[in-house]
């Protein structure tokens, strides 16, 4: 919090106080709170602005942060997209915007955002260093390392300072090799940043990633874990009160245990193209599986989109949704087919029809009782992959904001949300009428051509020499999830990263030995 700000709320507050004060004075003191982390109060200022002045493109950008750091950013799409059709060259909303696609993986409208900040901000230097960091942000996401250093240069040379603009040059200059060169450039920044915040969390992330590079498991362990802690305290407020999300897992594996399913169709055949549904668990090889799968002809592919939300709330969000699911007959049933079939239109841009539609998303894993009973012809891939490396990579991921990435702040939570998806997916397969193909991520990476060969078999797809060249296919199409750099880089083997860090897996192995064991990584 500045002083100017303070001043400022100071003579808002008193300008109210008297009777007075005006939208300008509303804002100032959303401002004022937001910055002290009081999110309902800065929000009902915002609102109260509003209401005197529809107008009032500050407060609505105050609400799109609020919104965007609650995760939600539909909401605060709407918000920007109000406050520049109110006023076109406001750099600010630009900025914003930019923000929350980049929050939502749409990185082509995000940095078209960042760019026409470059255009409405010329003399504004705080607003053209973050421009350029995030465009530095985007390009080493992508691996255009010159491109992202012009401008990480652009972004220090408006502020030296920038921590946004420090953190992505560093994963630049780790992805080109030079571990040193990033752990150099983030420390002394991170000596200046003594309590929680976003640009702390990421440079916490990319100092555990350089000192893992530089084979130091014990400081990049310290960096994975004070980056979850500021990750925990940041978005504390938003989840107080709120169960772990292993808990609502475990609700839905006890719906699913008492559900009649005898009436239930068997996998049917069909003699269009065929429906994927690429699941499993965060980490466990998915998006790798999807961009493969994308790389034939005639396939389209979503990435982790809510294609299922309309089945999700009325099923999943009350305590006896499946029971009644379990109830409904196939005219019950149509309307939600129908939304997930115009959900999935959206995501693509396009009418799914006469595509192989590929639809990965890792914890649609605890939906597979809404799968079986809506898709009863859909084919399930489900990837699996050694659980300590499952676990230790959720651990050590900066992931978007959602119930999961906050059971993923310890190791030990990360654990235990892992046993309860497990559990889950192990009740759905005995019970649940599906056809299923387990896809072991170590096959993938060490065996690609025999893997994919069984994998298109199953899903009725034509094996082609065009998976191979899922790298491209990633790049064309932009990815996402946390495994973008990953993908592009083509064909990796990860498995058995967990084994520097085998010592502070310990305290949770009781957790994971029986996985370990039923998926045959014991050994």
């Amino acid at each position: 919090m500045t002083e100017d700000l303070e001043t400022a709320a100071r003579a808002a507050a008193a300008a109210l106080q008297a009777g007075g004060g005006n939208p300008a004075d509303l804002t100032t003191l959303g401002w004022y709170h937001a910055s002290r982390g009081d999110t309902a109060a800065a929000g009902s200022f915002f609102e109260r602005a509003l209401q005197a002045d529809p107008r009032a493109v500050e407060a609505m950008i105050g609400l799109s942060g609020l919104h965007r750091a609650a995760g939600r950013l539909r909401d605060a799409a709407l918000h920007c997209d109000a406050a520049l059709a109110a006023s076109p060259a406001y750099a600010e909303a630009w900025l914003e915007r930019a923000y929350v696609m980049a929050a939502g993986g749409v990185m082509d409208e995000a940095r078209r955002c960042y760019l026409e900040v470059l255009t409405h901000a010329q003399g504004a230097p705080t607003l053209l260093a973050a421009a350029h960091a995030g465009l530095t942000a985007i390009a080493a996401r992508d691996g255009e390392a010159d491109e992202g250093r012009r401008h990480a240069r652009a972004a220090l040379a408006a502020d030296p300072a920038h921590a946004g603009a420090i953190a992505a040059l560093a994963t630049i200059e780790l992805e080109a090799g030079e571990a040193q060169v990033a752990r150099d450039l983030v420390e002394p920044v991170l000596t200046r940043m003594p309590t929680p915040a976003p640009e702390r969390l990421e440079l916490l992330h990319v100092l555990g990633d350089a000192c893992n590079r530089l084979r130091d498991p014990a400081a990049a362990f310290t960096a994975y874990a004070r980056a979850k802690q500021d990750f925990a305290a940041i978005h504390a407020g938003t989840f107080a009160g709120r169960p772990p999300h292993r808990e609502f897992i475990a609700g839905i594996a006890a719906g699913l245990g008492g559900m009649d399913v005898s009436g239930w169709p068997g996998p049917a055949g069909t003699a269009g193209p065929p429906h994927v549904f690429v699941l499993g668990y965060p980490r466990s090889g998915n998006t790798l599986l999807e961009n493969v799968l994308a790389s034939l002809p005639g396939t389209a592919a979503i990435e982790e989109m809510p294609t299922l939300r309309e089945a999700d709330m009325a099923f999943l969000a009350e305590p006896d949704g499946l029971a009644r699911f379990a109830g409904l007959d196939e005219a019950a049933l149509a309307p939600y087919r129908s939304a997930y079939w115009q959900r999935a239109g959206q995501a693509l841009g396009r009418d799914p029809a006469g595509l192989a539609l590929v639809d990965m998303d890792p914890l649609k894993s605890i939906r597979l009782p809404l799968i079986a009973r809506l898709f009863p012809a859909a084919k399930v891939l489900l990837v699996r992959r050694d659980p300590r490396d499952v676990v230790w990579s959720c651990f050590r991921t900066s992931f978007a904001l959602s119930n999961a990435a906050m059971d993923f702040t310890t190791l030990e939570g990360a654990a235990r949300h892992y046993d309860a998806v497990m559990r889950l997916t192990e009740l759905a397969l005995a019970r649940l009428p599906m056809a299923v193909l387990e896809v072991p991520y170590h096959r993938m990476v060490q065996d690609f051509d025999a893997m994919t060969h069984e994998i298109c078999e199953f899903v009725g797809l034509a094996w082609t020499e065009d998976l191979r060249r899922f790298d491209r296919t990633a790049r064309a199409r932009g990815v996402s999830t946390a495994s973008a750099r990953q993908v592009r880089r083509g064909l990796f083997d990860g498995t058995r990263q967990w084994e520097p860090y085998a010592e502070y897996l310990a305290p949770v192995m009781p957790i994971l030995q029986p996985w370990i064991e039923k998926l045959g990584y014991a050994s």
